[in-house]
């Protein structure tokens, strides 16, 4: 295994994925990618951004930039050592088969439920979607 591919939205069930991926990315010697996707957020959360009185573009990047250092952090810890990040924008699940078939990843991870609980009941979760599409192995995490 040479690259493993970690979606997180900073969400309990992220976190855990985050913490599985580092310890398999750890045991294997496999790179490992940790992605964030914006663009999905709830009606709430970009009202509160938007009352914050700055340009939510850019508070949207400070807050994925603010997820991936977390997520890069927590890695670290569950010992990963090569550790590449990025954000990308869009639709989730199309952003991540994207990214895992653009750059051949082995393996994708990811927790079963994101922030979103009545969207995802509502369009089908993103996990689901994933485990159906991608390319390559699906580890979703409790």
């Amino acid at each position: 295994m040479k690259r493993i591919v970690v979606a997180v939205d900073g969400s309990p069930g992220a976190k855990r994925a985050i913490d599985v991926a580092a310890s398999i990315a750890q045991a294997t010697g496999a790179q490992l990618w940790i992605l964030t996707i914006g663009g999905n957020m709830g009606g709430a959360q970009l009202r509160r951004l938007a009352e914050t009185g700055g340009d939510i573009s850019e508070a949207l990047v400070k807050a994925a930039q603010k997820i991936l250092k977390e997520a890069e952090r927590r890695a670290r810890r569950r010992g990963a050592t090569d550790i590449k990040s990025r954000s990308e924008w869009g639709d989730p699940a199309e952003t991540i088969i994207g990214v895992v078939s653009r750059d051949k990843a082995d393996m994708v991870v990811l927790g079963r439920r994101g922030r979103g609980r009545l969207s995802g009941l509502l369009l089908g979760s993103v996990s689901q979607k994933v485990a159906s599409l991608a390319p390559c192995a699906v580890l979703i995490v409790p």
